[in-house]
């Protein structure tokens, strides 16, 4: 590759490592992804292990830089989910478990174990809860440590001596600074075919969501984040039949896409409420790739969807993060500019504007219904 410079950005999401190598403009050369375990001891635990994760962001990293000389590559950068990594006083595993299984040390973001701890620091109305929306997620770090604190006080609380959020552990791992990131303080091949079904099945010159007109889904099938920081909904489907068809399966495709979509719509309205001005939605990661997603994002919310000229910008993120560390520019808004550019721009469908103004009124009634129903069996 001759004597050009580098950037290494490795992403660790919920069940693989990747790492791309990176130009000083941005561009991928070449990328790979390493697979990860997950264990699930109880019902609503999931945990993994910071020794495997950091030994597959190694295999990861060697993967994409061979052929490379070292002082090629000017920076690595890492981002990772919001994981809890707990090690001991000599930064050495600490089981999160109750089996009591070192190497199972990482309380995955998506682990739930502490929802009565999350409801408890709610109760509390405490003034920092104004900066998460004023409810706590069970997902969020605090509940997880209360949990720790009163589950496994002996086991794992009295040995931790350090409490890592994921990507804060890989940058601390690579460095060996315990330097914290402000920012975690505060499809498959498949849905190709579907998409190309869908527009099959719409009638000449009709869009495709217009399919979704009797068939609605509520997408919190493990609990809501935002806005509502919920984890006691539930997933809600409404319109099925008894068919198993090839359309019945892109119509259920459809409609829980264009349900995530209403979900992004309310998040944005909840934000509105609060003071903020929003008038374009900038999407990456693995659904970007995904047009259909894309579009129903954009023509469900309104606005246009930004998306990034390179398909990979997870990694180009964590690679502009490695430039900013090697000092390759003066601030990361220049590495921004330079390395991670503007692509595509969806704009949204105003014919479609009433459908999805009728459809998000049935997507909230969803919400309150299911509400209503568990009131009714709470009852005594």
């Amino acid at each position: 590759m001759g004597e050009d410079f580098y950037y290494v950005g490795v992403d660790v999401g919920t069940g693989s490592a990747r790492a791309a190598l990176v130009t000083r403009e941005g561009q991928i050369k070449t990328t790979t992804e390493e697979p990860l375990s997950i264990w699930r001891p109880k019902p609503e635990h999931y945990v993994q292990s910071s020794t495997e994760i950091w030994q597959r962001c190694c295999t990861a990293v060697k993967r994409v830089t061979r052929g490379v000389q070292k002082n090629q590559v000017l920076g690595i950068g890492f981002d990772a989910t919001c994981s809890l990594v707990v090690l001991d006083q000599n930064f050495q595993p600490v089981s999160v478990t109750q089996e009591g299984d070192p190497q199972q040390n990482v309380v995955m973001w998506m682990d739930h174990r502490a929802a009565e701890q999350a409801a408890r620091i709610t109760n509390t109305n405490h003034r920092v809860l104004s900066r998460v929306g004023g409810v706590m997620s069970q997902e969020m770090q605090p509940p997880k440590l209360l949990w720790l604190k009163e589950n496994l006080k002996d086991s794992c609380w009295d040995k931790a001596a350090h409490f890592f959020d994921l990507p804060d552990f890989l940058s601390w791992k690579a460095t060996g600074s315990l330097t914290r990131s402000l920012c975690t303080l505060v499809w498959e091949n498949i849905y190709t075919h579907l998409n190309t079904h869908l527009d099959s099945m719409a009638r000449s010159g009709s869009a495709a969501d217009l399919l979704g007109s009797s068939l609605h889904v509520w997408p919190d099938f493990h609990g809501n984040r935002s806005p509502l920081a919920d984890p006691s909904l539930k997933g809600m489907v409404v319109g099925l039949s008894l068919r198993h068809t090839l359309d019945d399966l892109a119509l259920l495709y459809l409609a829980t896409v264009q349900a995530l979509a209403l979900g992004t719509l309310h998040i944005l309205e909840a934000m509105r409420e609060t003071g903020h001005d929003i008038s374009t939605v900038f999407m990456c990661g693995g659904l970007s790739k995904n047009r259909l997603f894309v579009q129903v994002q954009a023509n469900a919310t309104g606005m246009p969807v930004v998306l990034p000229d390179q398909m990979e910008a997870v990694l180009v993120g964590a690679a502009v993060l490695g430039a900013c560390a090697s000092r390759g520019y003066g601030t990361i808004q220049e590495a921004m500019a330079r390395m991670a550019k503007v692509g595509r721009v969806v704009q949204p469908d105003p014919s479609l504007k009433s459908f999805y103004e009728r459809k998000y009124k049935v997507f909230l009634q969803l919400f309150s219904h299911q509400r209503e129903y568990q009131a009714l069996m709470d009852q005594s």
